[in-house]
């Protein structure tokens, strides 16, 4: 037995503190198959996709001119 006795918040506190690891692993499994589902639905999408791709030095110079316009000069 405890020399003392907690108060009764502090005891309501910590049993939720214990309980809320337990929750917050099981919404974070959920969100990550959730996100693995979505993932790999737009993977299988883009696979499929007939449309003609894009070199990648065309992104590129697209995301460098968007950089370049929101940089400080």
């Amino acid at each position: 037995m405890l020399p003392f006795q907690p108060h009764p918040q502090q005891a309501i506190l910590t049993f939720l503190a214990d309980l809320i690891p337990i929750e917050m692993q099981d919404a974070t499994q959920k969100n990550a198959a959730t996100y693995d589902a979505w993932f790999r639905a737009k993977v299988e999408r883009a696979m499929a996709s007939t449309k003609p791709g894009i070199l990648h030095e065309v992104v590129m110079a697209e995301l460098q001119a968007i950089i370049d316009k929101y940089r400080p000069h």
